[in-house]
């Protein structure tokens, strides 16, 4: 695979197709293709193999057959090529970044973040590698023995998007092959080219063939239908919308099949009267505007007490009017396009909806003529508690805010929808800060700081937000299995 500007790919053989299976890079079966876009210009970065349903059979039984092997490698040798990836995704940093920009559209900078929080999995979890224990110990009523085993769960299926293309890969391979799964990974359709680029850099740092399959397709169903539908596929994880979520749990029920889920999120920020107003406003553009609004954990929804609503709406309207969009390469950006079209319409949208209902758009950024899905910075005042705009995940860079000034009132507001991925709090008063996050129903919460992700964490929701968590100690154990042994110890 070459791109023009990106070598990095070149380091794999993927002249004959992009489809990572056994160790090769192969066409699909079928030889079946599709475009991939550079949202910045609406132009067509190149075509990429589209995998099928054979393509994911084959993707099954190269896995399985590399799973014993690799249940069977010492925990130190695993733990090494999780190292050595780290190291290489440290060394090609600038490249990847580069690519991500490329095909999610992300200004660099975020891009670069990206780089940098998507190799700390392979560090972290080289290190969790060699610390699954087992357990041995007198039975309570004396006479045996209880020995308890943790094994790898077995083949592992994962579905990544498109919104953060290293990171959501990463954190998923690296806890399955720490823990001794082989992987299957089915990247997003508008973002394939760096999980390719990530699975370039594990084969270059010495995992054995098969233990990481990459199939890359615009037909998704067929190819995740035919895994689940897979009795020798014991673990699969999804990050994506609740709506797809729940399909894919019906699916993965039918066999029993273990599941993580990060879906979607509606998070609220909470500026109490007490705030720090400009540091509110920093952990604000923190949580708003990383990776262009379009994050599972962003601030969604604005709760400010009137206290400080007028402070606090200036001056984060002066922020985010500020903020410079374009293409992501280009100096000094820090708003790209949205992914596509269909992002920037469903943004429109929903402003439009709010407005209509009596919203005022109180800050707005510029976008440049020309090509590209480009959406302004912009944020709302006067939203009412019936806009669609409180109540869907926005994905973009539109924050809504609405005033309070009852603690409990306002909570009521906050906790009122479906999901509960994360939450935000800014005030000096810590045990304020504490008991409103205590509260609020969401598997995160920051407390005056407005980034929550980090790799040695857990991560995930609450409510129709998710099952199970990735990142921290619980990340390895989702991969791993309990075995109990009675062992009969004559007294």
């Amino acid at each position: 695979m070459n791109l023009a500007g990106i070598d990095l790919l070149a380091k794999a053989p993927l002249a004959d197709g992009d489809l990572l299976v056994g160790g090769r890079w192969l066409p699909a079966a079928d030889g079946r293709t599709y475009p991939v876009y550079d949202p910045a210009t609406g132009e067509v970065i190149r075509e990429v193999s589209s995998a099928g349903p054979r393509d994911a059979h084959a993707a099954i039984e190269a896995a399985r057959s590399a799973a014993a092997d690799w249940r069977a490698t010492p925990a130190r040798r695993r733990s090494e090529v999780l190292h050595d990836t780290f190291a290489l995704m440290r060394e090609h940093r600038d490249t990847l970044a580069r690519l991500i920009v490329l095909e999610n559209g992300k200004a660099l900078r975020d891009a670069l973040a990206e780089v940098g929080y998507a190799a700390e999995f392979f560090r972290w979890f080289a290190e969790e590698a060699v610390r699954i224990g087992s357990s041995f110990g007198d039975a309570p009523g004396g006479g045996f023995r209880h020995v308890v085993r943790r094994h790898p769960v077995g083949v592992t299926a994962f579905v990544t998007p498109w919104n953060f293309p290293a990171a959501m890969a990463t954190r998923k391979i690296a806890p399955a092959l720490a823990a001794g799964c082989p992987v299957l990974l089915k990247p997003a359709p508008e973002t394939p080219l760096t999980a390719l680029a990530v699975a370039a850099l594990l084969t270059e740092a010495g995992l054995p063939a098969g233990l990481l399959n990459v199939l890359p397709t615009d037909r998704a169903p067929e190819v995740v239908s035919a895994w689940l539908d897979d009795e020798r596929v014991r673990k699969f994880s999804f990050t994506g919308s609740t709506a797809t979520g729940r399909l894919l749990l019906e699916q993965a029920a039918a066999n029993v099949v273990n599941v993580t889920m990060e879906l979607g999120g509606n998070a609220p920020f909470v500026v109490c009267a007490d705030a720090d107003v400009d540091a509110a406003v920093h952990s604000a553009m923190d949580a708003k505007m990383r990776g262009g609004g379009e994050v599972c954990i962003a601030a969604n929804r604005f709760y400010v007490h009137t206290d400080v609503a007028a402070e606090f709406t200036e001056k984060f309207g002066a922020a985010m009017s500020a903020v410079r969009t374009g293409p992501g390469l280009e100096e000094g950006v820090a708003l790209g396009p949205m992914i596509n079209q269909a992002a920037v319409d469903k943004i429109r949208s929903l402003v439009d909806d709010a407005v209509t209902r009596g919203a005022r758009i109180a800050a707005r950024g510029t976008v440049p003529g020309g090509p590209g899905h480009f959406y302004p910075a912009t944020v709302l005042v006067d939203v009412p508690d019936d806009a669609r705009i409180l109540h869907e995940e926005v994905f973009g860079p539109v924050a809504p805010i609405s005033t309070f000034t009852d603690e409990d009132e306002m909570l009521t507001r906050a906790n009122s929808t479906v999901h509960g991925l994360a939450s935000y709090v800014c005030s000096r008063d810590l045990g304020r800060a504490l008991r409103i996050a205590e509260r609020l129903e969401a598997g995160m919460v920051g407390v005056n700081r407005g980034l929550l992700s980090d790799p040695a964490a857990p991560f995930g929701g609450v409510k129709q937000s998710g099952l199970g968590r990735e990142g921290g100690r619980e990340g390895i154990e989702a991969f791993l299995e309990t075995q109990y042994i009675a062992l009969d110890w004559p007294n």
